[in-house]
């Protein structure tokens, strides 16, 4: 084999090993793009689930969600305190 086979070979190994390592690559992006999504549907699944134990429960949560379910009362009595200021800064 004379050099420029040797060389042309040698090329054309090295580009389908990167037209190789490119598909794994954009294979691999599209996986963590799924996971990210079904990681998404977990987090608003998660975020359902609270509000839905909240609205139903708030009043006599169990202990492991007391100190949670206060804190998001407080929150809300802080957040139409707020408002109620802007309100009156506005001169409504």
């Amino acid at each position: 084999m004379d050099l420029l086979e040797k060389v042309g070979t040698s090329i054309a190994a090295k580009g389908k090993e990167a037209m190789d390592k490119a598909k794994v690559l954009a294979e691999i992006a599209s996986l963590k793009s799924q996971i990210a999504t079904c990681e998404e549907v977990i987090k608003k699944n998660y975020l359902e689930i609270g509000k839905q134990y909240f609205d139903e429960y708030s009043d006599v949560p169990d202990a492991p969600f007391e100190k949670q379910c206060m804190a998001i009362r407080n929150a809300r009595n802080g957040v139409q305190e707020l408002q109620e200021r802007i309100e009156e800064l506005k001169g409504l």
